[in-house]
């Protein structure tokens, strides 16, 4: 599953390296994923919101096992 998340994370890369950004697998769980926004979305307060919508969203696209996304 983590080969899966890390291949999903590709996608959205681009997308947060744009606004200065970045995002980081921490752990996955039991179909828990954790994630750290790092860079310029690290302190943004918008990170939650660009955490559920736009990288919870995509990965759950692209990996339908996950249970949870949850910010570390």
């Amino acid at each position: 599953m983590r080969d899966k998340i890390e291949e999903a994370l590709k996608l959205i890369r681009p997308a947060l390296r744009a606004d200065g950004g970045d995002v980081e697998l921490v752990d996955v769980n039991d179909g828990v994923v954790k994630l750290r926004l790092t860079g310029a979305c690290g302190g943004c307060p918008m990170a939650s919101l660009t955490l559920r919508h736009m990288v919870e969203r995509t990965l759950r696209e692209r990996v339908p096992e996950i249970k949870d996304v949850v910010a570390a």
